[in-house]
């Protein structure tokens, strides 16, 4: 009965425990003081010889007006966690995939593997938890002409959206209505004196060493939460 009891109990654990995927050898982290700060402090690291090493940092760059809140991302959430919704203006934390680059130049410096798409007006990114294309990027075959298409398409002359990368929150195979959307990394409002509505920014030098660093190959992943919670799972999860 007691070995039964120890089957079961190691049968249990794959499924309950998280860490970091090991194929991911590319970190980015990014700390908050806490739940309700709009400033985030950011680090690299890549993992050499089983280790995670930094790779450069730290800097500075800008959260949610409102703070964190979790996000869907790959991470288990605590039982009974508040999670992000549409305009909460909280940026989610968590662990996440990243996906392609969005930008206003026809090329940038990035690694040959990461998708690039330079933004023209027929680009949307949609918005609208009523749509089966929630959080998902669209391109028209013709110009924005409906009032619906016009609200969706991405940002047109902006200097802060010029240049961005996804952070896979709330993203496919599985997005979940209503939970955030568009959640970017992407260039700082007013030299870093303004929070965003859940992206995390940053001065567009350090956003253009961030996106050439990473490498699709080496499953790239951020890491973001208040530092208490950091610290709190850094061993567990085997954080760097």
């Amino acid at each position: 009965m007691l070995r039964a009891l120890l089957t079961l109990i190691a049968l249990a654990l794959p499924l309950s425990a998280f860490e970091l995927p090991a194929k991911s050898t590319q970190c980015i982290v990014g700390t908050a003081k806490d739940w309700n700060s709009s400033n985030v402090t950011l680090n690299t690291y890549e993992k050499r010889g089983g280790k995670w090493v930094k790779a450069s940092g730290p800097w500075t760059g800008r959260l949610g007006k409102n703070g964190l809140i979790w996000g869907l991302g790959i991470h288990p959430l605590p039982k009974g966690a508040k999670v992000k919704s549409e305009g909460d203006m909280r940026a989610p934390a968590g662990v996440f995939h990243l996906g392609g680059a969005w930008g206003v130049h026809p090329s940038i410096q990035k690694h040959p593997k990461l998708y690039y798409r330079q933004v023209t007006t027929r680009d949307l990114w949609v918005e609208d938890p009523k749509s089966p294309s929630y959080n998902k990027h669209l391109v028209l075959d013709h110009e924005p002409s409906t009032a619906w298409e016009k609200k969706q398409q991405m940002k047109q002359n902006d200097y802060p959206h010029t240049l961005k990368l996804f952070i896979a929150h709330n993203a496919a195979p599985k997005i979940s209505p209503g939970q955030g959307s568009a959640i970017f990394f992407h260039i700082w409002r007013g030299g870093g004196s303004k929070p965003t509505a859940g992206c995390t920014t940053m001065e567009e030098k350090k956003l253009r060493e961030l996106i050439a660093w990473v490498n699709p190959d080496k499953q790239p992943i951020y890491v973001l939460l208040p530092e208490a919670e950091y610290q709190a799972k850094k061993a567990a999860w085997k954080l760097p």
